[in-house]
């Protein structure tokens, strides 16, 4: 299925381009743009059902995911300590994708103009000083708050109800068995909406190339390889952190995860690659009660490629229509990515349904994930790869910190091991 959906994206994105520099060179330019308008109605259908799974599946994967951290607290120091690397390690992820996406500026030469009608055309300078940012952070309704999308409010709510129900022993199991299935729910939703990608693709490409012409191409190929250059510099901070903090022993690790990495690589999964990634941490030495604690917890708070990506996207749709952020709007962007990445994670291409949120919170053109959707494929293997690279080095650290680094184990041992 993965195989056949690399297939279906890449067959929209050519057949997008075609489609888009055949309009471009032999129509007149108002018949281009009536086009690329005709073409808008399949494009914003696609960001409406994006739109719509924002608010229940926020709500519920985060409720999930904190009435499952009840033993977090129980563990004492493995959690202060496995949260304190996580929150720095999605700040320095988040700050690398700022930093090299304003290095960089690939979105610096497109020269779009947003909808003069839409809210998006512009950002409203006035909310953003502390006291509208702080009140605008808890919701008066929540009911009020999912309708309108408000993503930091729910995910505010989301965070208040999993507590209690975590703190609720006798009815935290049947409250989080129904919080599950909605979220199971959702993330079927979620499958369903992304199935219908590849038309939205083929849609925005041909839009934007009938009236840009081929040359928008070469922005996209600096968006890519830009991202891609800032996932390697993450990287080799990432090792070189991890050799510091246990030895060369560390390399070893490394080549134990590529088998992993490569399977997330080429599945544009992070989860297809958690069974070898228990294994091989394992394998080098984690003790098992560490690894399986990090490793889950990783997967729902400790996603470095999908926060770097969110940041730079973002910045990248803010550069291509010409919008300037300052520096105390990029901060709150940070602050903002650091707690709503958390909201939906191990949710397929879950950074789309974040940089739509975001997107809408800072009033950037919402048609802008139309220009990342093309290429967000090619650019989630990457993120998929780095995530289990993050969780690995994080599963490493905490154990090292905690003297739970034991004497390697051969394959067979670790399957005895946890057959045990």
């Amino acid at each position: 299925m993965n195989r056949l959906f690399t297939i279906l994206i890449v067959a929209a994105m050519v057949l997008g381009v075609a489609v888009g520099w055949g309009v471009h060179e032999y129509a007149s330019p108002a018949g281009a743009k009536a086009v690329a308008g005709n073409l808008s109605i399949v494009t914003d259908v696609f960001l409406r059902l994006i739109k719509m799974i924002i608010a229940p599946l926020v709500f519920s994967t985060l409720v999930a995911g904190i009435a499952h951290m009840e033993n977090a607290s129980t563990i004492g120091r493995v959690g202060a300590k496995t949260l304190g690397w996580f929150i720095s390690a999605s700040l320095v992820s988040l700050t690398i994708g700022l930093i090299m996406v304003h290095l960089i500026q690939p979105g610096a030469g497109m020269h779009l103009v947003a909808d003069p009608v839409a809210p998006g055309a512009a950002v409203d300078m006035t909310k953003f000083n502390l006291k509208e940012f702080v009140s605008h952070i808890f919701p008066k309704s929540i009911v009020e708050a999912m309708a309108n999308n408000e993503i930091l409010q729910i995910v505010i709510f989301s965070v208040f109800f999993g507590t209690a129900v975590a703190a609720i022993e006798d009815r935290a199991p049947a409250v989080v068995a129904v919080v599950e299935q909605v979220s199971a729910i959702m993330l079927k939703v979620t499958s369903y909406v992304m199935k219908t990608a590849p038309l939205a693709i083929f849609a925005a490409l041909a839009a934007t190339v009938s009236t840009q012409g081929i040359g928008v191409l070469v922005t996209y190929a600096k968006f890519v390889g830009g991202f891609y250059v800032s996932m390697l510099l993450l990287w080799a901070l990432l090792i070189a952190v991890l050799v510091l903090i246990v030895g060369p022993r560390a390399l070893k690790l490394i080549a134990l995860i590529r088998s992993p990495a490569l399977l997330a690589f080429s599945t544009a999964s992070s989860e297809a690659a958690y069974p070898g990634t228990l294994e091989a941490l394992q394998q080098w030495g984690v003790s098992r009660r560490v690894a399986s604690f990090v490793l889950p917890l990783g997967y729902s708070f400790n996603l470095d490629g999908t926060m770097m990506y969110c940041t730079f996207a973002t910045l990248f749709v803010a550069q291509a229509y010409g919008i300037h952020l300052t520096i105390g709007q990029q901060i709150t962007m940070l602050l903002l990515l650091m707690v709503t990445s958390k909201g939906v994670a191990g949710v397929p291409r879950a950074s789309l349904v974040v940089i739509s949120a975001t997107l809408t919170y800072f009033h950037l053109p919402e048609a802008g994930l139309l220009l990342i959707l093309a290429v967000d494929n090619l650019l989630d293997m990457g993120r998929s790869a780095t995530n289990v690279v993050g969780n690995s080095v994080a599963a490493a650290v905490v154990a090292k910190w905690e003297g739970q680094i034991e004497e390697p184990k051969t394959e067979d041992a670790v399957i005895a091991n946890n057959a045990a």
